[in-house]
């Protein structure tokens, strides 16, 4: 079968829960390994979250702050890519040189393509998180603090409908960027594929393996959900070993090109 750009298609192959749990050991020795990089990504991550969070109080929008900050987490796999890059040269041998990893992801065209994808998802979630507030709360829904629009979502049933509603809406997004990101951006850094076919081959993965990759995505929603309570401080170490875990996770799904 031939990609968009006319070459072969990625060969996707099936997973076990037992793979999803190698690739992590694999992430962990990569993280053990090259520490002080994945940590400074991990620190830079983190460190967007809480500007964005404090932005939104300082607007006086806190209570944006709890969906900003489960959106922001959507953006995750645009910014583990270095850390795809470090993986994949240690595991080639090679020498961790910041600039030619930075000229390296630089220089793939279609990362861009993949990024406006995330950020456009991202976007789509902060939008319907205000339309649900404008019909179930009120057009004029505004809140002085944190504390009080919390106080609205868990004492009033509009609050509780919202909540329903928004962690629906919010999972079924989650799922898709998951769904579209979680092999094509180490792909569209090992191989020279365009971003549509990275796609098509990232969702044939989760199709294929429904259970661990679902499995897989649930671990990753619960370490970074654990990971944003403390201001995002915990993102300085789970990013980067959930970073490195899924470049090894992407070669046990996608076969190495047959260079017979």
């Amino acid at each position: 079968m031939a990609s968009i750009s006319g070459k072969t298609d990625p060969v996707v192959r099936r997973i076990s829960a037992t793979d999803v749990t190698d690739a992590l050991g694999k992430g962990l020795r990569d993280f053990q390994a090259m520490p002080i990089y994945g940590m400074l990504l991990g620190a830079m991550f983190a460190g967007g979250g809480s500007m964005a969070v404090l932005t939104t109080t300082a607007f006086g929008m806190s209570y944006l702050s709890y969906p900003l900050a489960a959106g922001f987490v959507l953006i995750g796999p645009f910014a583990a890519i270095f850390l795809y890059e470090l993986s994949r040269r240690r595991e080639e041998g090679r020498p961790i040189q910041l600039v030619d990893i930075g000229k390296t992801v630089i220089g793939r065209s279609e990362i861009g393509w993949m990024a406006f994808v995330t950020i456009f998802i991202f976007v789509i979630w902060i939008y319907q998180v205000r339309l649900w507030m404008v019909l179930l709360l009120g057009l004029h829904a505004s809140f002085a603090s944190l504390q009080q629009f919390i106080a609205v979502l868990l004492t009033t049933n509009e609050g509780l409908v919202f909540l329903l509603i928004g962690n629906i809406v919010g999972s079924v997004l989650s799922l898709v960027l998951f769904s579209l990101t979680v092999v094509s951006f180490p792909l569209l850094l090992d191989r020279d594929v365009d971003f549509i076919t990275a796609m098509i081959t990232s969702v044939r993965a989760v199709v294929m393996s429904p259970l661990p990759m679902i499995g897989w995505a649930a671990v990753i929603v619960v370490l970074m959900i654990v990971s944003c309570l403390p201001y995002f401080l915990g993102l300085v170490v789970t990013l980067p070993i959930l970073g490195h875990t899924t470049w090894h996770l992407y070669r046990r799904i996608v076969a190495p090109v047959d260079k017979g």
